[in-house]
């Protein structure tokens, strides 16, 4: 399972921590204007009934110590994801304690160690209302802080699952898609062992060998194309054993090719198809398999097959499936089709560069 982050952030670190994430949360717009809107009027009244030069500073320094240090420490005392439990009323007395010294040492202490005179926002009636602001308002930025952080872990650790049962549904069809292919397989050889017991046992060697290449495709989510183009020579070579008159092999695959990873044997049921309801229902012919790059770097795959395209066969999983594991694996990004040709059937399948890399392959269970 891909891992996430915990709720809990330490006080500083390189990657986040209170102090980065409370500086983040206040600059967001929707926290930014209100305390704009709270501070300047505030910053404009202490210089209007302030004789001295110093007071619009320690306003600033005032409300930016309290936007600041009044969230931060209730975060750092309380955190969310903590139940309250024994020892709460201890840390209540260190909040207090906070304001109080943040309060007082800029508010009452500052001025008096520089020499600042009165100000409006000093006098004591004043204090006492930032000290009440600075226990109330931190408690209420830093729950809100809090709740919106843990609102977006949850949807990044939704995010992740979703992408990890997506790959986990990835793996479940290409699970599927080996039988898919080794049943039919099977079959032929099986008539082929009744008619041609020496073609019977150069299709099962050849069979053997494509099987171990496809294992090698067990806990991946993409391999190279050069391997996925080896997979469907080996398919046309393996039906080229019974009858080599059947059909006629045309190629027009870059070499070398393009250095591409790829979803393990996406291709290889479309060709499977191609071979199964061209060729091997007695439509001799030729069966054209193209591999090209776009000049942005995706893959365009052409397979032509002699015998017209239906439409979707009831109960057919195939090319759902193969559907179904590039929508996994791109998105809306990739393209298939496959259509009437004529007297022929094409299947084009657009493959981009990028393939969803984000979760961990998921292993099969043993």
């Amino acid at each position: 399972m891909a891992a996430v982050p915990s709720s809990r952030l330490p006080l500083v670190g390189p990657g986040g921590g209170i102090l980065r994430s409370t500086v983040r949360a206040l600059l967001v717009p929707r926290r930014a204007i209100p305390i704009a809107l709270v501070v300047v009027p505030m910053t404009i009244i202490q210089d209007a009934y302030s004789r001295d030069p110093g007071a619009v500073p320690i306003a600033l320094f005032l409300c930016g110590s309290f936007l600041l240090v009044a969230p931060m420490s209730w975060r750092a005392l309380f955190p969310i994801d903590r139940p309250i439990g024994a020892g709460a009323l201890g840390r209540v007395v260190v909040y207090a304690g906070i304001g109080a010294a943040v309060v007082f040492g800029v508010g009452w202490l500052m001025p008096l160690v520089l020499g600042i005179g009165r100000t409006f926002m000093t006098t004591s009636p004043s204090l006492a209302v930032c000290l009440a602001l600075f226990w109330v308002g931190g408690w209420g930025l830093a729950r809100d802080i809090d709740l919106e952080e843990n609102l977006r872990r949850a949807r990044a650790r939704a995010e992740a699952l979703a992408r990890e049962a997506d790959h986990a549904q990835l793996l479940a069809l290409k699970s599927h898609l080996d039988p898919h292919f080794l049943f039919n397989t099977l079959n032929a050889i099986a008539e082929w062992c009744r008619a041609d017991g020496l073609v019977a046992e150069r299709a099962i060697l050849q069979l053997s060998s494509m099987l171990r290449t496809m294992m090698t495709a067990i806990g991946t989510t993409t391999w190279p194309l050069a391997r996925e183009v080896e997979l469907v020579d080996a398919l046309f070579a393996l039906h080229a054993i019974r009858d080599p008159t059947l059909f006629t092999v045309e190629r027009d695959v870059p070499d070398p090719l393009p250095n591409v990873e790829v979803p393990p044997m996406v291709l290889l049921p479309l060709v499977e198809n191609a071979m199964k309801h061209g060729p091997l229902k007695r439509h001799k012919g030729v069966v054209r398999f193209v591999v090209k790059e776009t000049e942005g770097g995706a893959i365009d795959v052409e397979i032509a097959n002699p015998g017209t395209y239906t439409g979707p066969r009831a109960g057919g999983s195939g090319l759902p499936i193969v559907e179904k594991r590039l929508a996994l694996a791109y998105g809306k990004s990739a393209r298939f089709e496959i259509a009437a040709d004529g007297d022929r059937t094409r299947t084009s399948v657009r493959l981009p560069r990028a393939v969803d890399l984000s979760v961990p392959s998921v292993r099969p269970p043993a």
